[in-house]
């Protein structure tokens, strides 16, 4: 579409004819409109895109205020820049008018003088008057104005080398001094001389060459502190790691043995562990070949075999390249391996025959042994290996000593809470054994067959008259349950406990008396008394219950209600 602007006013037929022939050009049955350089224009532009606006429009259809303007960079030059500290021929004689106050040049004044300020000016004296500098007119381009190497000469960077140069001759004659001044015949200050006489180009004596560990020179690098566990590198600037921290015990001396594990110095490696009687797991070192071959680093030379050997074949395998690519390709060979395996594995068999002849027994149950490698730790599990070990005691068991038939441990005395051997009933640790009759003298000693057995000086007192069958409960125990109930690891007053009423009133009685203070200390000493001849403890089991129903409970509400009421 032609620009409304070159068109200029139309009259309504013209409008009408400028609409038809749009739509003839899109519909393709006239040609396209041309632009000033000849091109077509493509007539489904809209109009907002084809019109120019009106600081750009030159009067015909055109396309150019939508394309970017060719740039000239002609003026971008490296090699066009001021002339710094040009001056325009010899200097004046006399001082001129306008000039300089202070230097008497003609190029700039007083203020813009970049000469040292004088006590008395050029104008004044009247001599050492400067030279006109040179004035230039570069035409930069963008690029040019704002390039901050532009009219940098690289001949000035040679004067960083001489200075450089300077400051390590000066160093070198200061070495030559200090080993002149010396009176030794150490080999290491007169490879320093030789290395400085190198320096300089002359060709010293093979046997005074520099080695590896002579390169890096002390004093000119001292200034740079290394950090704990890292090395800089102060010429190459490399950051390189150490293999131990400077707190650490160095390998080699571990073991001081000269016929230990081989320490290389040069690479800081030793890979056999230093000492060879000390478990891998429990050892501070144990030979960089252990940790080379734990974890996953086995399936990483695995995956790098495969992919060297695949490269050779002619594959475009690369491990660093494609990592995911040779892990893919390790996986699907590996696969395709154990395919071809079974398969070759069935058709021999097929063939053949023996199947029931590969259906043996582990090695270790046939052999007692194995290579397989497997780690154990201190308790006996297995911490690395194909099959785990049982699981068994870390003590020693089934020893039986001292012509026991038992283990110890195998019996358990409910009376003194102690374990024992079954054979005798020894609760001695490591005792001999004394078989059945030890098993009769531990019965006859025990407490509750002593108790049963003894014989009673004094019979018990008549039980009263009991008005009910129920109320002879208590009196009427055989006194195997009595003793039983005594020396029973059950506590008194707890359990199922068997109280007699008329003991039990006795009990609430002389509980009262006790604490009104109308019971003398003689009745209650025959009362104790008469409580031990009768029984084992000196508290029955009613004179508990009395005690609890009297005392006084601080806590309870009613605590200040007291009965007056006798039972």
């Amino acid at each position: 579409m032609a620009s409304a602007s070159a068109i200029g006013k139309l009259s309504r037929e013209e409008f009408r004819r400028q609409k038809d022939l749009d739509a003839a050009r899109k519909a393709g049955t006239a040609p396209a409109a041309l632009d000033e350089e000849g091109r077509p224009i493509n007539p489904h532009i809209p109009q907002y895109i084809s019109q120019a606006p009106w600081y750009l429009d030159t009067g015909a259809p055109s396309l150019s205020h939508q394309r970017r303007p060719d740039y000239d960079d002609s003026a971008n030059k490296l090699n066009e820049w001021y002339d710094r500290g040009a001056k325009a021929g010899p200097a004046a004689k006399k001082y001129r008018k306008g000039a300089c106050e202070n230097c008497g040049a003609m190029t700039h004044k007083k203020a813009d003088c970049l000469e040292r300020p004088r006590k008395k000016g050029a104008k004044f004296t009247n001599s050492n008057i400067q030279a006109d500098e040179v004035i230039q007119e570069v035409a930069a381009g963008y690029d040019a104005k704002r390039d901050r190497w532009n009219g940098y000469d690289p001949a000035e960077h040679k004067a960083i080398y001489d200075e450089y140069a300077a400051v390590e001759a000066a160093r070198q004659k200061l070495r030559e001094e200090e080993i002149d001044n010396q009176t030794t015949t150490d080999l290491a200050a007169v490879r320093k001389v030789a290395k400085a006489g190198k320096g300089e180009g002359k060709e010293g004596d093979a046997d005074f060459g520099s080695s590896d560990e002579e390169d890096a020179d002390e004093d000119k690098y001292a200034d740079a502190a290394d950090a704990v566990g890292q090395k800089l590198d102060a010429k190459t600037r490399i950051t390189v790691r150490n293999l131990r921290i400077r707190e650490d015990t160095a390998k080699y001396l571990i073991n001081l043995d000269p016929e230990s594990a081989y320490y290389d110095p040069k690479t800081r490696s030793m890979r056999d562990a230093p000492d060879k009687d000390i478990p891998a797991e429990e050892a501070r070192f144990a030979g960089d070949n252990f940790f080379r071959y734990s974890g996953e680093a086995p399936e990483v030379q695995k995956l790098q075999l495969f992919a060297w050997q695949a490269a050779a074949r002619g594959n475009d395998v690369h491990l660093n390249a494609n990592p995911t690519q040779g892990e893919l390709l390790h996986h699907e060979f590996r696969q395709k391996k154990d395919e071809l395996k079974d398969t070759s594995k069935i058709s021999i068999l097929a063939k053949y025959g023996g199947a029931q002849y590969l259906e043996t027994a582990p090695k270790e149950l046939l052999q007692g042994q194995t290579e397989d490698y497997v780690e154990y730790s201190r308790s006996g599990q297995v911490i690395k290996g194909r099959e785990r070990a049982k699981v068994k005691s870390k003590y020693p068991e089934d020893v039986i000593v001292n012509n026991h038939q038992a283990v110890w441990g195998s019996w358990y005395d409910p009376s003194t809470t102690s374990w024992g051997y079954a054979c005798c009933h020894s609760i001695i640790h490591i005792s001999y054994c004394s078989g059945l009759a030890g098993i009769e003298a531990t019965q006859a000693s025990s407490a509750q067959h002593l108790l049963s057995s003894a014989p009673t000086n004094q019979s018990p007192p008549p039980p009263p008259p009991q008005a009910s069958g129920e109320a002879s409960t208590g009196q009427d125990e055989p006194p195997a349950s009595r003793i039983e109930q005594n020396f029973s690891k059950q506590r008194i007053g707890e359990g199922d406990v068997k109280l007699d009423k008329d003991s039990l009133a006795r009990a609430l009685s002389d509980e009262k008396k006790r604490k009104l203070g109308e019971d003398s200390d003689d009745r209650s000493g025959k009362k104790r008394k008469g409580a031990l001849e009768s029984s084992s403890h000196d508290v029955t089991e009613e004179e508990l219950e009395a005690y609890r129903m009297n005392r006084r409970m601080t806590e309870d509400p009613m605590a200040n209600y007291v009965d007056t009421d006798t039972y």
